[in-house]
């Protein structure tokens, strides 16, 4: 493990920092207070700090002149950052349909994990997870937390197109694709509630660090919710997360 990440540049106009090697809420915990951190101390320069599982990737508007000196500054910045876990975190509750027309993977989950139905919803949504970063679509929320008796390799044969909203399963992880789009994950269920909504500030609610927890809806359900998002009076049920 390292004692202190490496910080290197990454093209003309980011510095990458690199952290451990693992992938859990602890490292999740300094990351995000650095990234927080760097975001107050580097506010008037206006970039853009990423965060995935262990890297931080600080954005520049425009080409670093003095990329020494820049590297220099951020290294500096974190020896002196005070990063204590003061970071509020929400629970957000988002309602999943697993019914067949929702989940084309599910009967094949079932069968490769000797599950029944009911025991694959029961695992999937029975915990609390937690979003580590969010990427490779705006809005894909990366969850940690999947239960190991739904771990499962992705589609040898990606699909061309994967329809908003489907909730899928890919080896230790879960997440919604917030939007229509090729994909490889194990699709098991859909929920009706809009992740990422670029005309919206933010136009994703939820950030790294938060919590998220999926309770079961039928169709019936998923279609009144539908028409509630529809006419923009569906709220997130949402609570700040002690834990």
């Amino acid at each position: 493990m390292k004692d202190f990440p490496e910080i290197k540049l990454m093209g003309e106009k980011a510095i990458l920092i690199e952290f451990e090697e693992v992938i859990n809420e602890d490292l999740l915990e300094k990351i995000l207070g650095y990234k927080k951190f760097l975001q107050e101390k580097l506010f008037k320069e206006k970039v853009e700090v990423i965060n995935t599982y262990n890297s931080l990737a600080v954005v520049y508007n425009s080409p670093i002149e003095d990329v020494y000196g820049e590297v220099s500054r951020v290294k500096k910045l974190l020896e002196v950052a005070n990063i204590a876990n003061n970071i509020e975190k929400s629970l957000f509750h988002i309602p999943v349909c697993y019914e067949s027309d929702f989940a084309p993977d599910f009967q094949y989950v079932s069968a490769q994990k000797n599950l029944s139905g009911k025991q694959i919803i029961e695992l999937h949504s029975a915990p609390v997870y937690t979003v580590f970063f969010i990427g490779f679509l705006p809005g894909f929320l990366y969850l940690g937390g999947l239960d190991k008796n739904l771990h499962i390799s992705r589609k040898e044969q990606p699909r061309l197109e994967v329809q908003k909203g489907s909730v899928g399963i890919g080896e230790n992880q879960t997440g919604i694709y917030p939007q229509s789009s090729p994909g490889g994950w194990q699709i098991i269920g859909n929920s009706p509630v809009p992740l990422f909504d670029k005309n919206r500030l933010p136009p994703c609610e939820i950030s790294a660090g938060d919590k998220i927890k999926f309770y079961p809806v039928s169709g019936q359900e998923h279609m009144q919710i539908t028409e509630e998002v529809a006419a923009e009076t569906f709220r997130f049920k949402k609570e700040i997360y002690e834990g």
